[in-house]
């Protein structure tokens, strides 16, 4: 059965389908959420409130991860006692730290800016994975992730000074990439062991409720009569649901490398639709089709590279 699902998953027409079909749903997060906000009356200086709405969305979507896998492998999937502290490490890095830094940000910063910051967790990936040994590095590596960086420091900027910078909007952001990052190592190093489903459900429920009980126990609340926003919330945690589910099991059977190289639709997709829903025109400045242009080169650099030497491997 996993020789099947590994055939299935590591096609390259599969490979190029599922990735891109992730990343877009994650690029329409950046304005849905900001949408959401706007619908349920949330403000940037609601830091609580804030954080309960990503909570529910995440309980929410690993609710839904949990039952539709439980549907499709005919069982009831559960963490077993040894796949526990698994579970718990990824809830805290890759739901709760990640997506509190994630929603604040978005609060204080355009969603312009930020999928481009957030686009740099693809090549921080390629970096933390190497310091586990899950990749080799090397001088071009470096260059590519020297690119994607550049990129970022001109997203930070492109108001025209460093001032355009602040550390609750841009700074967050970042910090949410790097944990995004780990996440990515560490559920690729989880899910050769584990069902990444069950991986995905549970850390997603686990830290959406950890997220909730915190937040309301310092009164935090959502304005119920606002139905809009709850349909946002109701597809945001059906994104998260699909594009995780499908991320995880692309790195359970294939490298980091390989799966990474889509990363770069996150950023401009993103980018796009903020520009296009949220009437974000800093898009058509130049300096943000730069680091547009210059995350995206870095990320085809890192994996370019990977892609030939297993080439002449083989």
């Amino acid at each position: 059965m996993r020789l099947e699902k590994e055939k299935i998953f590591t096609k390259p027409i599969m490979v190029v389908l599922l990735a891109v079909f992730a990343c877009l749903l994650w690029g329409s997060a950046f304005p849905c959420v900001k949408i959401g906000y706007q619908y349920l009356g949330i403000y940037s200086q609601d830091i609580t409130t804030q954080i309960l709405f990503a909570g529910i969305r995440f309980f929410i979507a690993g609710i839904l991860i949990v039952t539709i896998g439980s549907i499709t492998e005919k069982r009831f999937i559960y963490p077993s006692l040894k796949a526990l502290p698994k579970v718990g490490a990824l809830a805290v890095i890759q739901t709760i730290v990640q997506y509190v830094f994630f929603y604040i940000a978005l609060a204080n910063t355009s969603g312009v800016n930020g999928s481009i910051i957030n686009g740099s967790n693809n090549f921080l990936a390629i970096l933390i994975a190497c310091c586990f040994k899950q990749e080799k590095i090397n001088l071009k590596k470096i260059i590519g992730c020297l690119f994607g960086f550049a990129g970022v420091i001109i997203a930070s900027i492109a108001q025209g000074s460093i001032g355009g910078f602040t550390i609750l909007g841009e700074g967050f952001m970042f910090i949410s990439a790097i944990a995004c990052a780990f996440g990515n190592v560490f559920v690729k190093k989880f899910a050769e062991k584990e069902n990444p489903v069950m991986l995905t459900g549970y850390q997603f429920a686990l830290g959406g409720l950890l997220m909730i009980i915190v937040t309301v126990s310092m009164g935090a609340r959502l304005d119920v009569s606002q139905y809009k926003g709850f349909l946002i919330l109701a597809y945001l945690s059906m994104l998260s649901a699909i594009a995780y589910t499908i991320w995880v099991i692309l790195l359970k059977y294939n490298s980091m490398s390989k799966v990474a190289i889509f990363g770069f639709v996150t950023p401009v997709a993103g980018s796009l639709m903020s520009a296009l829903f949220l009437s974000e025109n800093e898009i058509f400045d130049w300096r943000y089709v730069v680091a547009l242009v210059l995350v995206s080169i870095g990320i085809f650099i890192v994996n370019f590279v990977i892609k030939k030497k297993k080439n002449n491997e083989t």
